[in-house]
């Protein structure tokens, strides 16, 4: 008997360079090393110039996502993405600083992890409180991402019908949901 699939959906981002490459060559180049390492890609969304978040902490970035398909399980996914982020020189040192690739496991089917309290707890901690914590487990779906342009707008290129397992809502009706201004912001380049 095979083994079974999922699909997840990835964000990526990068702001720095990389050895004098610019951060669409290193999103491009990840892509390539996440299907070297088993990651079937399924779709990849367009790249996305976005206002560097939060505001002021460095250059734009560029932003896109991919709907993967994967035998591995989320924790041993998220595995993968951190290999292939070391591999392109990310160093995790500040909360939300600026990096060379960010690679975000999102969504994996309808699974919420670890649990409903917990998820709960992040998707409703404070502003202050989310630039002071960051969670020591993988929670799932991310608890921003209905929160953020620069997230949904790649999303809604590769999964625009994924339902958020506790909100309810699609992709595109989070992205509608949003401000106009901040849809706005995401350019396509």
């Amino acid at each position: 008997m095979g083994k079974t699939t999922s699909n997840a959906v990835v964000a990526m981002g990068a702001n720095l360079n990389l050895s004098g490459l610019g951060p669409k060559v290193t999103l491009r180049n990840a892509i390539t090393a996440l299907a070297d390492r088993g990651v079937v890609i399924r779709a990849e969304s367009r790249f996305f110039e976005t206002p560097c978040f939060p505001p002021g902490a460095g250059p734009d970035y560029v932003n896109a996502a991919l709907l993967v398909e994967t035998d591995l399980p989320p924790a041993p996914l998220l595995e993968v993405l951190h290999e292939v982020e070391h591999k392109f020189g990310r160093e995790r040192v500040q909360r939300w600083g600026m990096r060379t690739l960010d690679l975000d496991l999102v969504a994996y089917e309808d699974q919420l992890l670890p649990d409903p309290a917990t998820f709960d707890r992040w998707l409703t901690l404070p502003a202050d409180a989310q630039r002071q914590e960051a969670p020591e487990q993988l929670i799932l779906p991310h608890p921003r991402l209905q929160d953020r342009a620069f997230v949904l707008v790649p999303m809604a290129d590769v999964a625009p019908d994924w339902r958020h397992p506790v909100l309810g809502q699609t992709v595109q009706q989070m992205l509608e949901a949003l401000p106009a201004e901040d849809i706005a912001a995401v350019t396509p380049l």
